[in-house]
């Protein structure tokens, strides 16, 4: 993890002048990712770091709503998958669900089941096992959402947050950060 640095708009101009005269020098040959570019980094890269990959994230629709707004805030997750009786994905629920379609109706949670409210699983929008975390990030922003299931064909595979690509973004970031800090100060690249 970088420490807090901070930059001035001249110090930002003289990084700016190094790096470009170090890249100037560097071999054709010699791979260098730009910042943002990276192609590092899967959806199934920031699976495996989510809080998501550590618990069970699937609940039953049979189950009562309260039943997932006690693993909502026991987890603190904000969505779970769900699973129909054969243990197959079903759909997603989210808090955002819980909200529109209970709280703000007067439902009463212990009396209504998932399978009343969820996303339905032909509704759902999911990744791929091959997607990068850029392709998912786009995925969910153009869908405005928050939770986004991983597939392998028709297998689920994981879920992540939109906050589990956004840490892998950052990650990545640092790493390309200090990759071309190191060639403009003359240490040469790391593997990017």
């Amino acid at each position: 993890m970088l420490g807090t640095i901070s930059f001035t708009s001249r110090n930002l101009l003289k990084l700016s002048s190094c790096v470009n005269s170090a890249l100037r020098i560097v071999p054709q040959a010699t791979k260098v990712a730009w910042f943002g570019t990276s192609d590092k980094g899967s959806v199934i890269d920031a699976w495996n770091k989510s809080c998501y990959y550590e618990m069970d994230y699937t609940i039953p629709e049979d189950s009562s709503v309260y039943e997932a707004v006690e693993r909502f805030s026991a987890y603190d997750v904000g969505a779970l998958v769900t699973t129909d009786k054969d243990g197959k994905f079903s759909g997603i629920i989210s808090e955002r669900d819980y909200i529109k379609k209970m709280a703000l109706l007067g439902r009463k949670s212990k009396e209504t089941k998932i399978k009343d409210i969820y996303v339905h699983s032909r509704n759902v929008v999911s990744a791929s096992v091959d997607d990068s975390v850029e392709k998912a990030m786009e995925i969910m922003m153009t869908k405005s959402i928050r939770h986004l299931p991983i597939v392998d064909g028709d297998k689920l595979v994981g879920i992540v947050s939109i906050k589990d690509l956004i840490k892998e973004v950052v990650t990545d970031r640092e790493q390309t950060i200090r990759s071309l800090s190191d060639l403009a100060l003359g240490k040469g690249a790391s593997a990017m």
